[in-house]
């Protein structure tokens, strides 16, 4: 029997299968939110769905092949409604259904459809329309740093809630843009402590390695009334963390009017009743300032946490990646940040066998590492991206040789951010707590971001811990990135 909104359309249940960045995770909440205030009933399980939507990730080759497959095990739960399944339609959202559009759609019949960015401010019509079985013409891709730019997300949006699934769990929130402030709905999906907040969309760099500018488009700062505005609804959600995501946090502001916008924002956010601690991720090197240093490491409420992209240390290669620095001034930054907050959390990714990097130029890169005492590296072999310039370089490795030197490169940044996770014996930190069993709990330190740089686990806990409190604890033990702690007493 069919189950009918009060405006006599059919109540369709929708799962948000999300793959990727935080930031992609921010947008399968916004589209969720514009579904839910639309009239769909969103579920957990795929299984369990009329139509399941992929938000897929297009960043790197391993990326795009998850992508890929779980949009095939998606396509696999429609073969199941014969046998009295649900799933109707499977639909392709995100960077890989934006970068490669039509491409995408004729290689992967599996797909009901594949949706660019351009849809997302219709997206329950779109859905609906594809469940009755209408043709959705996939977009042809284009730069869209050559196109107006856009988010994710840009039309007005009714917060009005859905008749029977109360009000609590959906808000219009603002996404930047235009002068008048486009709108959007957005629905955790997650009711975890942590919570991304988006800072801006799209890149203005134009590393040689990467795609994401041509497919996300021109950089562009949401307005912070609008990112506070979040933040604040964020918190009556329950959420005790802010991950401020963006594609590059250092430029917030410049589009604005105000390259020091982060400064100022970050002090906003900590005095949210309800906001305990604020976290930036993304930073580029070269564009880190003295004054954004000293505002993440000494700001009450933000995490003394540095994420920054180095990619590599030679100034030879990273010339060839179209980005800047060397060793000294990698250093010196390191040097900054800790003369501020000796105990911060420093996290990094790196490219090795890049065209044209020497065994001179991977030495560098290990002395440099040796030396910054980060404390998790993400290492990466490089691999030819679609459209981007480097894909043209010569001087290009072997599949063999970047394997050696992605195995030899991963080997030593997994001793040393052994070592430094063993450095931080004895040490006090406070711990988000984000699961609990007995007496024990898990939970990240400030110098842990969500999923990427290992957890805490807190044991003797007092009583009356309740998941999303800070738990002061001391280090007592360490597995690779990963620390053991024993709790002191609940702030």
């Amino acid at each position: 029997m069919a189950i009918h909104t009060t405006d006599s359309r059919p109540l369709l249940s929708v799962a948000m299968v999300t793959l990727g960045c935080a930031r992609n995770e921010v947008d399968s909440e916004e589209l969720a939110g514009r579904l839910e205030a639309d009239g769909f009933l969103l579920v957990d399980d795929p299984a369990l769905a009329d139509t399941v939507v992929v938000n897929t990730c297009g960043f790197v080759e391993a990326a795009k092949k998850d992508s890929v497959d779980t949009l095939l095990q998606a396509a696999d739960l429609k073969a199941s409604a014969d046998q009295g399944g649900r799933a109707q339609a499977v639909v392709a959202v995100g960077c890989l259904a934006e970068r490669y559009g039509k491409d995408l759609a004729e290689s992967l019949p599996e797909a009901d459809a594949v949706l660019g960015f351009d849809d997302y401010p219709d997206i329950a019509a779109r859905l609906r329309s594809i469940v009755a079985g209408e043709t959705h013409h996939p977009h042809t891709p284009q730069d869209r740093r050559l196109l107006l730019p856009i988010s994710p997300v840009e039309r007005a949006a009714s917060t009005a809630p859905v008749p029977g699934h109360g009000d609590t769990d959906v808000t219009t929130v603002g996404l930047g843009g235009p002068a008048t402030g486009p709108r959007a709905v957005r629905r955790r999906l997650d009711a975890g402590p942590m919570a991304a907040l988006k800072l801006a969309s799209g890149c203005d760099r134009r590393c040689s390695f990467c795609a994401i500018p041509a497919f996300r488009g021109s950089f562009i700062s949401r307005r912070p009334s609008d990112v506070v505005q979040e933040a604040r609804w964020l918190a009556e959600q329950g959420a005790r963390e802010l991950f401020l995501v963006s594609e590059n946090s250092t430029s917030y502001g410049k589009d604005l009017g105000d390259l020091r916008l982060l400064e100022t924002l970050l002090p906003e956010l900590t005095a949210i009743d309800g906001v305990d601690r604020v976290r930036v991720s993304y930073l580029q090197p070269a564009e880190t300032r003295p004054g954004l240093v000293e505002a993440i490491a000494t700001t009450p409420g933000v995490a003394p946490y540095f994420d920054l992209s180095f990619q590599h240390a030679s100034a030879t290669v990273l010339r060839r990646m179209r980005r800047f620095g060397d060793p000294e001034s990698f250093l010196g930054l390191l040097e900054q940040v800790r003369a501020h907050a000796p105990e911060a959390g420093v996290r990094s990714n790196v490219i090795v066998g890049f065209p044209g990097e020497s065994e001179d130029d991977l030495e560098t890169l290990c002395d440099f590492l040796v030396a910054a005492r980060m404390d998790v590296t993400g290492v990466f072999g490089y691999s030819d991206e679609d459209g981007t310039e480097a894909a043209s370089y010569d001087g290009k490795h072997d599949e063999d040789e970047v394997r050696a030197r992605l195995e030899h490169v991963s080997g030593l940044v997994e001793e040393l951010n052994a070592q430094r996770a063993e450095e931080r014996m004895g040490e006090r930190v406070l711990v988000l707590v984000e699961s609990l069993d007995g007496g024990t709990a898990e939970g990240r330190g400030a110098h842990q971001g969500p999923e990427v740089d290992g957890t805490t686990t807190v044991t003797d806990l007092p009583a009356g811990v309740r998941i999303g409190d800070l738990v002061p604890a001391v280090v007592v033990d360490t597995e690779g990135v990963d620390l053991v702690a024993r709790a002191e007493t609940v702030r």
